[in-house]
């Protein structure tokens, strides 16, 4: 299995990335907190990655965080919660954020994620609450890539959104009620995750 990769990132489409890695192009799906955490600039990146292999596809999620891993790895074993789910568990909140409304079982605050109604909540709320002790933090590591984006940040903003889950209508009222001139599209991805997070 791919357990880390260390390259250029080429393309940057959140939550999709291009890492080129000694010359082999890496298609890698990452939370918005790795993309948050890219420097700008031609440097090298390290991620850590988890493998997903199914009978229709083989998926490669990558993290700039070895806690960011760990959480999605645990997500992963919660009943009804898939690669997507957990990449938009992750793109939404912090790790200590999503800790803390575990812990203090804030149901509420966790269906303002997409895809997550209050059953899902409660069983994460049960499900997670052990498995939170064994993941410990590790200090990010430094990364950075250079941001190749196609199209207009609000554009890219909305798909980006539609693509952890939320609906088309929803991901561009989101992103309309933030947008800026001059802003970029992880920029603009970020204030609307957290002003939906505000609620």
């Amino acid at each position: 299995m791919i357990g880390l990769l260390r390259g250029r990132v080429l393309v940057k489409q959140p939550p999709s990335l291009l890492l080129e890695v000694n010359g082999v192009g890496y298609e890698v799906e990452a939370p918005m907190s790795t993309f948050y955490d890219l420097p700008d600039g031609d440097q090298e990146v390290v991620l850590y990655t988890h493998m997903m292999v199914r009978d229709d596809a083989h998926n490669l999620f990558g993290f700039i965080r070895e806690s960011d891993r760990a959480l999605f790895r645990s997500l992963l074993k919660v009943n009804g919660v898939g690669g997507k789910m957990a990449l938009a568990i992750l793109s939404g909140m912090s790790t200590d954020e999503f800790s803390l409304f575990i812990q203090s079982g804030d149901v509420k605050a966790l269906c303002r994620l997409p895809g997550v109604g209050k059953k899902t909540a409660e069983r994460l709320i049960i499900e997670m609450r052990d498995r939170l002790d064994k993941i410990e933090a590790v200090s990010p590591v430094l990364a950075a890539g250079a941001g190749v984006q196609g199209g207009s940040a609000d554009a890219d903003a909305v798909s980006a959104l539609v693509a952890l889950g939320y609906k088309a209508p929803e991901a561009s009222r989101m992103v309309s009620a933030v947008f800026e001139a001059g802003m970029d599209t992880e920029t603009l991805i970020r204030i609307a995750l957290q002003n939906k997070a505000k609620g």
